[in-house]
């Protein structure tokens, strides 16, 4: 059994919110995705991603540096090195991978044993709402581009081990749902 559990989810559905409670339960060590979007304001190098220059990325692809890699619906490239990978592994803490669901599958190929879990929005209309909340200057066509990568995503749930819905105002229900599925996998 691996210590290290993916935890994905379309934006907004929560992933980061139960991360951040998962915290609270258990001592946690976040596997630090590499990507080549531009920094954004409070964020810095390796909180929360590692930022390179879309150069630097293609190279480690070309060097096989990478453990799993996708292009995502803005364009930008995101992946996680295999150095990064082993220095969770190797470190006592769990390991929470956050991916994309193209990552997730491969993953799953390579790491077999890597328990998935999908968190789910309870309905592609409050989805809206939530990236509409967290970024009330998103263009419609933004949100619509983002829309139909989710319906995409949702094609896709079959990929996962475990599959936990975020209700609305029942945050602390979906964390426990994903403490129980971590319990029982370590």
């Amino acid at each position: 059994m691996s210590k290290i559990f993916i935890i994905s989810g379309p934006s907004g559905a929560g992933e980061d919110s139960i991360i951040s409670g998962l915290r609270n339960k258990f001592s946690i060590e976040r596997i630090i995705t590499t990507t080549t979007r531009k920094m954004r304001e409070g964020e810095s190098q390796g909180e929360p991603y590692y930022f390179v220059t879309k150069e630097d990325f293609e190279r480690k692809i070309e060097q096989d540096e990478l453990a799993e890699w996708a292009q995502e619906y803005n364009a930008n490239f995101y992946g996680v090195t295999k150095k990064e990978l082993k220095r969770v592994m190797d470190c006592p803490r769990i390991g929470l991978w956050k991916i994309e669901y193209k990552g997730v599958m491969t993953a799953k190929k390579q790491f077999p044993e890597i328990k998935s879990i999908y968190i789910a929005p309870p309905s592609l209309e409050i989805l809206r709402k939530r990236i509409k909340q967290r970024d009330p200057f998103i263009t419609e066509e933004y949100l619509n581009a983002r829309m139909e990568y989710t319906r995409e995503w949702i094609k896709y749930e079959y990929i996962y081990d475990y599959k936990v819905i975020n209700e609305e105002g029942k945050l602390n229900e979906a964390i426990e749902k994903v403490a129980n599925i971590i319990e029982k996998n370590l």
